[in-house]
């Protein structure tokens, strides 16, 4: 039986770094993710936290090395321009469900900065029923599919700043830096309740997580218009996750017991986190935390991984290709 010739598979290879993604609208993070992956023919990627398909904005892709430092980000304070529509409340608490209670809006700034204030600093949340928390083993959402409403155990998050961007009678547009953990949705329902009208998020964009931000990402529409050399180009080596830590660099044979996970004496103050590097500029070798003299081990990269690293710095290869990518 005869047909079209098969196009071949192409080879998978071994990247190490961050590749800053501006996701999509519609779009899930782990298919934002599998595209990338497919892009860059990369064999071992994970994503710094989920985005819900209504959500645009910053999504850290790591590869091969890069994913030992993943969580880095997932633990991170968030930031997100939310957008709010107010006088209406949805059963999703966002522009996807039923508008299921409609009030007029009459708020004026007294009021709306004092329902702020409340919201700012340590606050309670309950989870929202269309988010993934899992109750028994199943979804949130599988739950609020079928109709059905379990009981969700408050959890404390904190609010650092709720700046106002843009006000309109009906809409209102907020800067808002966040713990990880954050529910945007629920800060606009419980926002709403405070101002006696009711709202529902309609819509979300991350623009930060902890050091890294969307001002430095790409589109996917752009990513797929380049070649792959400049592709490649926009690596960020995998300490870009950790590059607001403090650093510790080590000579040569020191650095080598380091990644045995020996401990090490070193003249830095104690510190819960550290980035550590060899002696070579590019040499990162893995975090640590230094408590009483000693510097302690937490995550490493093998030796492969230090030397590809070495050998191919992410990020400078095409320069030129890399800005005109972010800034068409």
């Amino acid at each position: 039986m005869s047909g079209a010739p098969r196009t071949p598979r192409q080879p998978r290879r071994a990247l190490h770094g961050v590749l800053l993604l501006d996701k999509p609208l519609g779009w899930s993070s782990n298919d934002a993710l599998q595209k990338v992956k497919w892009l860059l023919r990369a064999e071992k990627a994970g994503h710094t936290g989920t985005l819900d398909p209504l959500a645009t904005g910053l999504l850290p892709l790591c590869f091969g090395a890069a994913t030992k430092f993943s969580q880095v980000s997932l633990e991170a304070d968030k930031r997100y321009t939310a957008t709010l529509k107010l006088g209406q409340v949805t059963s999703t608490g966002d522009a996807e469900g039923e508008i299921v209670s409609e009030r007029p809006v009459a708020v004026d700034q007294a009021l709306l900065d004092a329902a702020l204030a409340r919201l700012t600093g340590p606050i309670e949340q309950v989870p929202p029923m269309h988010s993934a928390l899992k109750k028994d083993g199943k979804a949130l959402y599988e739950y609020a599919r079928a109709g059905i409403e379990v009981e969700r155990a408050p959890r404390q998050v904190t609010i650092h700043a709720i700046d106002i961007l843009s006000r309109q009678a009906d809409a209102l547009v907020l800067d808002v830096r966040c713990s990880k953990g954050t529910y945007i949705r629920t800060l606009a329902q419980d926002l709403g309740e405070l101002l006696g009208c009711g709202a529902h998020l309609s819509a979300l964009r991350r623009t930060g997580s902890g050091a890294l931000t969307v001002s430095r990402s790409i589109t996917l529409e752009a990513l797929q218009a380049l070649d792959e050399r400049a592709r490649l180009a926009l690596l960020q080596p995998p300490d870009a996750l950790v590059v607001d830590w403090p650093a510790i660099r080590l000579p040569a044979e020191e650095a080598g017991r380091f990644l045995s996970g020996l401990r090490r004496r070193v003249s830095h103050a104690d510190a819960p986190a550290v980035r550590v590097y060899g002696p070579e500029p590019q040499a990162f070798l893995g975090t640590g935390l230094v408590r009483g003299g000693e510097l302690i081990a937490q995550r490493l990269l093998s030796p492969p991984e230090v030397q590809s690293l070495l050998n191919v710095s992410p990020g400078a290869a095409a320069p030129q290709a890399q800005e005109a990518a972010l800034n068409p």
